[in-house]
């Protein structure tokens, strides 16, 4: 069965004409068991995250200032969130949701959280809409407890997953590979273990090309026994902050892709949904829910 971490918290109030869409973490399960792709028992409600899981990835310091609700006003505006108590308890309920997405995409070969794939979170700092960083903690998760030996992050989120990317630098069981936009957010690109930067207006063929040949390369060098794929539709042409040129369609394969690739060689995976910003809503739930039906496809 497909296993999906959701809970009403991920929908988090913010101020007026705020441009992070928060709405589509109640649009996308509403239209997933609207047109029957999904049921309520494929929906799980993840509880708020155990601290010692936080601080095994974050520094202790940061934590303790975040939830305590000691960030400067400098610190606060490069989350792009105003800092709340709730707000960080989405965020732990995120973090969760994302460990949980792992441990069952173990049992069933995938899983899904409605939110996460928060990869600029760093250490010791949070920016770009990111406190915590979601599949870092997971996969420190999957080390520590030997569920995983050699982790794959595959992220495809349009901006450099600069968090992880930082994170993971002196990890050589979790190897980060990101594909996005060379000109966009972040200005100061972290090192990845494999980023591959794409030109402003790169269209669904190139895209795709790229990511069959890459993809293939790095399942067969880096023998990953778990993946984790950040599945943000902020590639699409329609994207106010994308500046890459994909149709949904063309976001469809990409998934397609990823998705085939873990089943076929027998990886699991679990995804993070990431971002997305297209001035119409529909086109973001679109994207979104093409992943899932996919994964019903492709696995079950």
């Amino acid at each position: 069965m497909l296993k999906i971490a959701w809970d009403e918290i991920y929908a988090h109030p913010l101020p007026e004409n705020h441009r992070f869409p928060m709405i589509k973490y109640n649009l996308i399960p509403e239209q997933l068991l609207y047109e029957g792709t999904i049921t309520e028992e494929n929906l799980f409600q993840p509880y708020p995250l155990d601290e010692q899981y936080i601080t095994n990835t974050h520094d202790i310091t940061y934590w303790q200032r975040l939830k305590n609700q000691e960030l400067s006003r400098s610190e606060i505006r490069k989350t792009g969130f105003p800092m709340s108590e709730q707000l960080v308890q989405r965020e732990i309920t995120i973090m969760q949701g994302t460990l949980q997405a792992a441990l069952f995409a173990l049992e069933y070969g995938v899983a899904f959280n409605i939110a996460g794939g928060t990869h600029h979170a760093f250490t010791d700092r949070g920016e770009g809409f990111c406190l915590l960083n979601d599949i870092a903690i997971a996969a420190n998760y999957l080390l520590e407890k030997q569920l995983a030996k050699q982790i794959l992050i595959v992220d495809l989120d349009v901006h450099q997953g600069n968090g992880t990317a930082q994170i993971f630098c002196d990890q050589p069981s979790v190897f980060t590979f990101s594909m996005h936009g060379a000109k966009n957010y972040p200005m100061y690109k972290e090192k990845s273990d494999l980023d591959i930067p794409l030109a402003d207006g790169t269209d669904d063929s190139t895209y795709l090309s790229l990511l069959n040949n890459y993809l293939d390369q790095l399942i067969n060098e880096v023998q990953p026994d778990f993946i984790f794929f950040q599945s943000g539709v902020d590639v699409l042409a329609s994207d106010k902050l994308g500046r890459l040129s994909l149709s949904i369609a063309g976001c469809r394969e990409r998934d397609r892709v990823v998705l085939k690739r873990a089943k076929e060689n027998k990886i699991p995976i679990a995804l993070s949904m990431g971002g997305g910003y297209s001035s119409q809503i529909a086109h973001i739930v679109e994207a979104h829910a093409n992943t899932y039906r996919l994964a019903q496809e492709i696995f079950f």
